[in-house]
């Protein structure tokens, strides 16, 4: 998969993530911002549409996307919006990560976010393109990709990738409701980077890009 070319779809999306929390104005009226939250995924939603539809940036071959309306995603859930701690690592080295074919993407791991989901407690390894970092309006960009156990089932298989921002702190928000596929799914001309085994989750995330059912 052409990281780059999805990665220029993605900058514009808004990472407006907080936390579902009643916030008062001065004279006490309570604004629960979940509503926020749930616009925010249904806009990343709608946009992600609009760039599978679009020719000039869909990684669907043209008898898919002729017909192409939405991608099957699951029903919008704050619920899998987390805040983890950000453990930084500052001396990892840098390695080639595996992809699809016999490209490899040389990645470093940025840090390790560690978070509650699901009432269980769980450690991602967050990887920073080394690459990709040099070009202009992507130097804080950090690459999540995780496997979880809808993979097979719900979801694809080879597992999913989030994009992520540098954060100013040691927390960072994960939204699993921006889960994608990676674009090989859809079309086999890509190379796509292999989801780290380290980097399984062992629950459902119900949250983001279902599996693509061929027709």
């Amino acid at each position: 998969m052409n990281r780059k070319l999805f990665l220029l779809l993605l900058v514009t999306f808004a990472f407006s993530c907080k936390e579902g929390k009643k916030y008062h104005d001065e004279i006490g009226s309570a604004v629960n911002t979940n509503s926020k939250l749930l616009n925010d995924i249904l806009e990343f939603q709608k946009e992600l549409n609009a760039s599978y539809k679009n020719p000039e940036t869909s990684p669907l071959p043209d008898r898919y996307r002729a017909k192409f309306e939405s991608l099957d995603f699951f029903e919008a859930d704050t619920n899998y919006i987390v805040e983890a701690n950000l453990e930084l690592t500052p001396d990892s080295k840098s390695f080639m990560m595996p992809t699809t074919t016999e490209r490899k993407s040389l990645e470093r791991v940025y840090g390790i976010a560690s978070f509650v989901l699901n009432g269980k407690r769980f450690q991602l390894e967050i990887y920073q393109d080394l690459d990709l970092m040099e070009d202009d309006g992507f130097e804080d960009y950090l690459f999540l990709p995780f496997l979880d156990e809808t993979n097979g089932n719900e979801t694809y298989g080879g597992g999913r990738y989030i994009d992520l921002r540098i954060p100013e702190g040691n927390t960072l928000v994960i939204d699993f409701n921006r889960a994608y596929n990676p674009y090989c799914v859809y079309n086999k001309k890509y190379s796509c980077p292999l989801v780290p085994r380290q980097n399984y989750l062992t629950t459902k995330v119900m949250a983001g890009v279902r599996d693509f059912k061929k027709e």
